[in-house]
């Protein structure tokens, strides 16, 4: 009886398209018969053979339809689950040299028995806390991505034997706005890996953030070595742009420029 009530809808549609098919050919045989005979009749069977063909024709085109639209469904959820794999994979990508480079210095600091190590513990904690834990959710609120950008910039300070001029400047307004996490870090990345880190001095970092009415201005300028090699600055900006046409297809817009020792990246996104 349970497959029965599984498959009823199924059953019914069989069933219906039997006695249509059936309907057809007795309506069909009836009415050739009724003209053969001259029969008042024949009018009546052509009526009924036409209803049955009708009713043939809209059980068909209703599994069909049915059955194309279960496959659309297959495939949006196979396409679904594709990029959420693939996010999955571009999030786990995301550079290590800051953290691996972090407890070096960690060490070297415990050595000395520095007073910056615990600080720089803390800070290193609540960032691989973040990565974690807010950085596998679909959205997280600006201002924390904000606190991740600015604890990030401050463990650069207390790793740091140079002077380095950093200006960050922030104008979030006083909506609420959420951001998919870990994109604009990898901007600010970038710049310190092939920029700050290799510049003995004269080092430079200015940091834009904007937001305002649903739209959102990230801009990073930084000096650069242009006699270092620059090979692998194209691959975190490569992940970010594969992870922009998954998160915010046709809204955003990724500007990068570089012009001798100048490094110019701005990124414009649409949250609404």
């Amino acid at each position: 009886m349970k497959w029965i009530l599984r498959y009823r809808r199924s059953i019914l549609l069989a069933a219906l398209l039997i006695v249509s098919v059936i309907g057809m050919g007795q309506s069909k045989s009836r009415y050739e018969w009724a003209m053969l005979k001259m029969l008042p009749s024949a009018y009546a069977y052509e009526i009924y053979f036409w209803g049955f063909q009708a009713l043939f024709i809209a059980i068909t085109a209703y599994i069909v339809l049915s059955w194309a639209y279960r496959k659309w469904l297959a495939y949006q959820q196979l396409k679904q689950e594709h990029a959420k794999a693939e996010l999955a994979l571009l999030r786990s990508q995301l550079d290590p040299h800051f953290f691996f480079n972090t407890l070096n210095n960690l060490y070297g600091l415990s050595v000395e028995g520095s007073k910056q190590a615990p600080q720089m513990i803390l800070q290193l904690s609540d960032m691989m806390r973040y990565t974690l834990y807010e950085g596998t959710a679909e959205w997280v609120p600006l201002h924390r991505e904000l606190e991740y950008l600015r604890k990030y910039i401050a463990l650069h300070e207390l790793r740091y034997h140079k002077s380095v001029d950093i200006d960050v400047q922030v104008d979030l307004g006083e909506e609420e706005t959420k951001i998919a996490p870990l994109l604009l870090i990898v901007l600010l990345e970038n710049a310190f890996k092939h920029g700050v880190e290799h510049l003995v001095n004269h080092a430079f970092l200015r940091v834009n953030l904007q937001a305002h009415q649903q739209a959102l201005t990230f801009t990073v300028e930084n000096n650069f070595d242009p006699s270092e090699k620059k090979g692998a600055r194209g691959i975190g900006l490569q992940n970010l742009r594969k992870r922009l046409e998954l998160l915010y297809p046709a809204k955003h817009h990724l500007e990068i420029q570089q012009q001798k020792d100048i490094f110019f990246a701005q990124l414009k996104l649409k949250l609404a």
